[in-house]
């Protein structure tokens, strides 16, 4: 279950919308733990995306099924502490990877980083040359991403957005992966490895 804010928010200065939200799943087998995390979608393409980068632990708490979980609800809610919280930590974020600047070989060296080619020619490489390349048209021509082109905030959402609609999924529906994807924290864990990688480039 996923239960946003009534109203998406705009940041005025980077004019991207956006809508914090409060996210809980678990199963009736135990096979998944009971999680809460807070998210933020952003409403021009329904992206899960990171609220803080670098600090995803803080952002789900997970509670093992055992016939005294239910009493570590209080627990969850004191770690997620409240929605409004969400939106002024990802407001923070967005605006300093928007300003942020990028420069087209610092562009093509984080995707040599972030997706290496394999020591040998193969399947290994071609796939490797394929994400990149759907990465570049992400990057220059899609408006999920091209809008903020340049910028630190751009190469989060090319990669984000390949992520969720673009990335090859298996044994089940991509909506369904998407789902996975928001409940393990994986897509969290892919945008802080994303800025950390850029944050090499820029450095360097």
């Amino acid at each position: 279950m996923e239960v946003p804010v009534p109203e998406t928010l705009h940041d005025g200065r980077t004019g991207f919308g956006y809508r914090p939200n409060l996210l809980a799943a678990t199963s009736l087998d135990g096979s998944l733990a009971t999680t809460y995390g807070r998210t933020v979608t952003a409403t021009v393409c329904d992206n899960t995306m990171a609220i803080a980068l670098g600090q995803v632990r803080g952002q789900r708490v997970k509670i093992r099924h055992s016939r005294y979980s239910g009493l570590r609800i209080e627990e969850a809610r004191q770690a997620l502490s409240l929605v409004e919280e969400t939106a002024d930590e990802f407001t923070e974020t967005l605006r300093r990877l928007s300003s942020t600047a990028v420069t087209d070989r610092q562009w093509f060296e984080f995707l040599r980083r972030l997706v290496p080619d394999a020591e040998e020619a193969g399947r290994a490489r071609t796939i490797a040359t394929r994400v990149r390349e759907e990465l570049v048209e992400m990057y220059w021509h899609d408006v999920r991403a091209s809008t903020w082109q340049g910028t630190a905030f751009g190469v989060f959402r090319a990669v984000n957005t390949w992520a969720h609609h673009k990335q090859s999924v298996k044994g089940a529906p991509r909506a369904e992966r998407n789902q996975e994807g928001a409940i393990s924290g994986r897509f969290d864990k892919l945008d802080a490895s994303v800025v950390s990688t850029l944050e090499k480039v820029l450095a360097s």
